[in-house]
């Protein structure tokens, strides 16, 4: 019998696209053997020399500029991909496209970033059938996400759904999913083995992450933790930015038997099964994995625009604070030294209470029964889920 294939489309501006494509991907698969998933990153798979370009200027602007990042975002927050920029990117970077997805003979497409939705989108309007599912991966709903030809969204949470349908989107197209992790972050693995295997000491331990590209934290905001290394075990994860991580290992201030440096890893399941606190950038996919785990997070100036939002939310559902002042550092630290057990309890009640569409595994579950393709036991789960949004 052949396996229905699911064709998964997304672009590098940002390492969370991707990871939510493969995500949903593994979960699939998971869930039903009989499906066979593909990712691509489609601009850098057609273009091999400039798409890396393009990508690599857009970090360098996020990184030096983040309040031009969010100054464009907003303005053209309720605006679609005109015409004109359609056309551009199908000639530019796409004009193969279809050809890959005639070779592939995918049975759906689900696009993880706007501008292969708005390719595929384009390609539906010349004929191509082939029903697309956009999978938002941020929580909010910017303008660029939105296509007639679109059959099905998969949205975050209830309030993206609501913006959409603020979008003349008819509720039925939209599915309250959450966003896709990978089924690695599914389960809790037990902590004192895997303290042993990272090679890691049994004690409070913080968990900061500067994004799969390695964003730099404030030097005066990485002295303040180094200094209480003694009372927490402090795990590094830089990303892809090695120059970051050698200097960091160079540097005297990290030389502590209880500060780890890492570059990119791909346990990052692991070391937040055996941390008690994250800091990160708001990114949707890392804070998605974060509440998937139940860790508490601190929030690190995030970018206006798409990781306000994200911030906002996770707040508002008690997963987290904002980093606005040193003092927010310090009272962490200090419930982590000598209020532990309040931390552990805390990380229950995060658990206890997660919403239903934060569960790691519903969103490869709702599109299976979209898809016709459940398993009878995780059907009725699925039909109280819609009931409750």
């Amino acid at each position: 019998m052949r396996k229905t294939r699911v064709l998964l489309f997304s672009e590098g501006f940002g390492t969370g696209h991707t990871q939510a494509a493969y995500a949903l991907g593994e979960g699939l698969m998971r869930k039903n053997p009989n499906i066979k998933c593909r990712v691509i990153e489609l601009g850098n798979f057609l273009n091999p020399t400039v798409g890396p370009l393009i990508v690599s200027a857009y970090r360098k602007t996020v990184s030096t500029s983040p309040r031009l990042v969010g100054k464009l975002y907003r303005s053209q927050y309720k605006k679609s991909l005109n015409r004109i920029t359609r056309l551009a990117l199908h000639r530019i970077f796409y004009a193969q496209a279809e050809h890959v997805i005639n070779h592939l003979k995918p049975d759906i497409i689900i696009c993880t970033h706007p501008f292969p939705n708005a390719v595929v989108s384009r390609l539906k309007r010349q004929g191509l059938n082939v029903p697309l599912y956009t999978l938002i991966t941020d929580y909010d709903a910017h303008g660029t996400w939105v296509n007639d030809e679109v059959d099905e969204y998969l949205v975050p949470t209830p309030q993206v759904k609501q913006l959409l349908i603020q979008r003349e989107i008819p509720p039925e197209y939209i599915h309250v999913t959450g966003i896709p992790v990978h089924p690695k972050f599914w389960d809790q693995e037990n902590k004192d083995e895997l303290r042993a295997e990272l090679k890691l000491s049994h004690m409070p331990t913080v968990l900061i992450m500067g994004g799969g590209w390695g964003l730099v934290f404030n030097q005066d905001f990485l002295g303040k933790l180094a200094a209480r290394a003694n009372d927490v075990q402090l795990v590094f994860v830089m990303g892809q930015n090695e120059k970051l991580v050698s200097s960091m290992r160079e540097d005297p201030l990290f030389q502590h038997p209880n500060i780890h440096v890492f570059g990119y890893r791909q346990d990052i399941h692991k070391l937040m099964d055996v941390s008690d606190l994250l800091i990160t950038k708001p990114g949707g996919m890392t804070c998605t994995e974060g509440a998937a785990k139940a860790l508490p997070m601190l929030f690190y100036e995030p970018i206006p625009g798409q990781e306000e939002e994200n911030c906002l939310f996770f707040v508002n559902e008690g997963f987290g604070e904002i980093l606005e002042s040193p003092e927010v550092v310090d009272k962490w630290l200090d419930l982590l030294s000598s209020r532990y057990d309040d931390v552990k309890n805390y990380r229950h009640e995060l658990l206890r209470r997660r919403l239903p569409y934060l569960d790691p595994d519903n969103c490869a579950i709702q599109v299976l029964e979209m898809l016709s393709l459940i398993e009878e036991d995780y059907t009725e789960f699925v039909h109280l889920l819609a009931d409750s949004n």
